[in-house]
């Protein structure tokens, strides 16, 4: 059995990691940036949302036209809706939005307007994931069993064969799952992969009860409304299935790929077997480093060895710091990868899918 997540701690540093925070303060003192925010953020926020509401106010009054305009305004609004995510809500709960602990929070609730719980994903996503990146059974984000074997350390079964195909479509399932099922199991639990957390109370839980209806209002109930039909529902579906594999594609090329380590459970003492900066390049690959405009879509998540060691700075330097870690990385004798373009991410990931799902050889 897992050792309980709270329990589990990484061995003192060995100079990695203090060599990166060495090189990282020197970047930001050579260049007199902030480390959080700044005018490129916000360009980019305005930007992404005007996107967005362009989208929606097309599709309210001109969605019944066609068809085809219908699905084409919906694709716009999955798009614009993931670009929210990867780039604005991202970067806000994690603290790297601004400077301001206020700012952040209320910068954060863009999760909860486009369908999730901020207030879960800090703790799913920020405490779990970024503390113990694909170790089964603590990472909550290489879980998605019985469907899906993401880690070498979880149980194949005969469906697995298939999941390099099943798996696409799959995702996109998995944002309505995520949406309406997997916030409220969370929440009505009070834990994420065995680990307790405090369930919302006053303005936590208005917020997340607000952020549900707000989201369901303006994605179905405004739609029907002002179409006076039904179709807006299918629609609504539709858009899920693209956000769904836009942003689980996104989120699985870093992580579950052949190039990324999965390291074992902790010791029964709960120490880790590297340290805490050590582990998080061994289990995290890049892609695309080239590509600006990847970097501004996703958020710097092309990037995301580095936003794992410096998930508080804002992901516009993340292609400045990456020269830093991969030195850094070299100087230590510690593995940096990087695919070189995003289909050469995405053809990682099938062949991991494909790999974990085969029959296991029997041994003679």
């Amino acid at each position: 059995m897992n050792a309980p997540a709270h329990r589990s701690r990484f061995p003192r540093d060995d100079g990695f990691h203090a060599d990166l925070r060495r090189g990282a303060a020197a970047y930001f003192a050579r260049t007199g940036v902030a480390a959080q925010g700044g005018l490129a953020m916000h360009l980019k926020t305005v930007a992404i949302f005007a996107w967005f509401a362009a989208s929606y106010a097309l599709l309210l009054a001109f969605g019944d036209a066609s068809p085809w305009l219908a699905a084409g305004l919906t694709v716009s609004i999955a798009l614009a809706t993931a670009g929210i995510g990867f780039s604005v809500m991202h970067d806000a709960n994690h603290g790297a939005y601004s400077r301001s602990p206020r700012v952040n929070r209320v910068v954060g609730l863009a999760l909860d307007f486009i369908g999730a719980s901020s207030y879960v994903w800090r703790f799913k996503h920020n405490v779990q994931h970024h503390s113990f990146a694909n170790v089964a059974g603590l990472d909550a984000d290489v879980d998605a069993e019985p469907f899906l074997r993401l880690s070498p350390a979880q149980r194949r079964r005969a469906l697995h064969r298939f999941q390099g195909w099943y798996a696409w479509p799959l995702y996109g399932a998995l944002s309505l799952k995520w949406w309406l099922v997997d916030d409220v199991v969370d929440l009505v639990r009070g834990s994420i992969a065995g680990t307790r957390f405090p369930r919302p109370r006053g303005r936590d839980l208005a917020a997340v009860v607000a952020g549900k209806a707000t989201f369901l209002a303006w994605a179905v109930v405004v739609p029907v409304a002002v179409h006076r039909s039904a179709w807006p529902v299918a629609f609504f579906v539709f858009g899920s299935l693209v956000l769904g594999v836009v942003m689980a594609a996104v989120f699985q090329l870093a992580h579950a790929v052949p190039e990324a380590q999965f390291p074992g459970a902790p010791g029964a003492d709960g120490l880790m077997s590297t340290g805490w900066a050590e582990h998080q390049v061994r289990t995290t690959v890049d892609f695309a480093r080239t590509s600006r405009v990847l970097a501004w879509y996703l958020g710097g998540l092309n990037f995301q060895v580095e936003h794992h060691l410096f998930p508080g700075v804002c992901h516009v330097h993340y292609p400045a710091l990456a020269g830093i870690v991969e030195e850094t990385c070299r100087a230590h004798g510690l593995p940096y990868r990087a695919q070189p373009s995003l289909w050469a991410a995405v053809a990682a990931h099938h062949r991991h899918l494909r790999t974990l799902g085969a029959p296991q050889p029997v041994e003679a």
